[in-house]
């Protein structure tokens, strides 16, 4: 594969680099980036639906927006299947954990709605059966457009491959609740090309997903972030100099990490409407560090760019880790350089004694953090869980130049609105 330089060419940017030096400044347990511990009693949204990445109605600024006094937010969903013989052990009873874990294949976008930003009320599929081209509805960003309701659904449609789509439709209101109507065309818009996004024909196990549009408040353009890999045959990357960092004597040996090559993609629309998409070279990589930066996303605080992503333990190279969480970036300009917010990247981090508690955090720009509820120990040594699929308490989170706090901690859902739209 060619070096950085020479495979972007003469491009607005070079990415930044998440490096190795950076990955091994990560310490679990801090209070100041960990996640407060989620109890085993947690309430349950709905019994008969699993729900996990949580996306907020919000404008194109980033702005969490309600309408006519609803909030709404759009879920990846899928049903509990208490009753399958798939799913029953062989005394009988609901392997709840097997059902949790199958869960990605029947993925589907629900819309749940509130008067108080919780306690959220099923709405039902955003799409008919059939609508979407693709076996499975995987994550993206609602984005509405004006008092008229119009809202633009991006996800990704997956299965065959993974197309970035986006589909049109409006949000309606009642004093009672919101229905969604329309949303009976999906637009495909780009998928990853090999060139700077890694493929599935060159890697079985890359990522493309989670498109994150936004207006840029400097330049007032309409721009898209997403997850990729960066593009070349798996195993072919090289961890050089760069990507190492500058680490202590020792810790210069990088293992297989050149498996891991996450990146933040971006790309440019060249219309207003979002229908037409140049991809750009990757905001960030991280090569040799993780494999995953799931759910790219901006805050803009103080003229400066916070991006944040998630990631997993089991998604690191070998050498570094770090706990299932948010892990965040700080620029002065949209194309960098970034820099990794607390020195190491991790922003918000489960606990050691609940690794698996939390995950799919969302960072939104008045410091309120959601995420779901993944599992949770049930007794002392870990080996008891009980399965969540709803959503966890919400933190709050200060950002001060380029450290982040934990400093609160709200109720499970607690998703309120920044500004209420009237419909017209």
């Amino acid at each position: 594969m060619k070096n950085t330089t020479e495979k972007f060419g003469a491009t607005p940017h070079q990415p930044s680099l998440w490096t190795r030096a950076d990955a091994l400044k990560v310490r679990a347990d801090d209070p100041t980036t960990t996640q407060p511990l989620v109890s085993a009693d947690f309430p349950v949204l709905n019994n008969d639906v699993f729900i996990w990445d949580t996306m907020p109605l919000r404008d194109l600024d980033g702005n969490v927006t309600s309408v006519d006094g609803w909030s709404v937010i759009f879920t990846l969903t899928a049903d509990r299947h208490p009753n399958d013989p798939q799913y029953l052990d062989e005394d009988g009873n609901y392997d709840i954990l097997r059902d949790w874990n199958d869960r990605h294949g029947r993925a589907k976008m629900y819309y749940w709605f509130s008067r108080t930003g919780k306690n959220w009320e099923f709405g039902g599929r955003v799409m008919a059966e059939g609508v979407s081209p693709t076996a499975r509805e995987w994550a993206g960003t609602p984005i509405l457009l004006n008092d008229r309701g119009e809202v633009d659904l991006y996800y990704t449609a997956v299965t065959p491959g993974a197309t970035i789509v986006k589909v049109r439709g409006r949000v309606v209101t009642t004093e009672h609740g919101v229905s969604m109507v329309g949303f009976d065309k999906v637009k495909p818009l780009f998928e990853a090309d090999g060139n700077m996004y890694q493929t599935e024909a060159q890697n079985a196990f890359w990522g493309f997903r989670d498109p994150w549009p936004f207006r840029d408040p400097k330049d007032g353009k309409l721009y898209m972030l997403f997850e990729g890999n960066v593009a070349g045959e798996r195993g072919s990357h090289k961890v050089g100099e760069a990507e190492i960092g500058d680490v202590p004597p020792g810790y210069e040996d990088v293992g297989n990490s050149r498996y891991q090559t996450a990146c933040v993609g971006i790309a440019v629309a060249r219309d207003a409407d979002g229908d037409d998409w140049e991809m750009l070279p990757p905001l960030l990589t991280a090569v040799g560090v993780n494999d995953q930066t799931e759910r790219p996303h901006f805050v803009f605080q103080d003229g400066k760019y916070y991006l944040f992503t998630i990631s997993h333990t089991f998604t690191y190279a070998d050498g570094v880790t770090g706990p299932d969480g948010v892990y965040g970036f700080v620029a002065d300009s949209l194309f960098g350089p970034y820099v990794p917010l607390n020195g190491s990247g991790l922003v918000l981090g489960n606990p050691s004694s609940q690794p698996f508690q939390t995950y799919s955090h969302y960072v939104m720009p008045n410091g309120l953090v959601t995420s779901f509820i993944d599992s949770v120990p049930t007794d002392e040594t870990g080996t008891q869980i009980r399965v969540g699929g709803t959503e966890a308490p919400t933190v709050g989170m200060k950002i001060k130049g380029q450290q982040t706090f934990v400093v609160a901690e709200y109720d499970y859902g607690y998703i309120p609105p920044m500004l209420d739209v009237t419909l017209k």
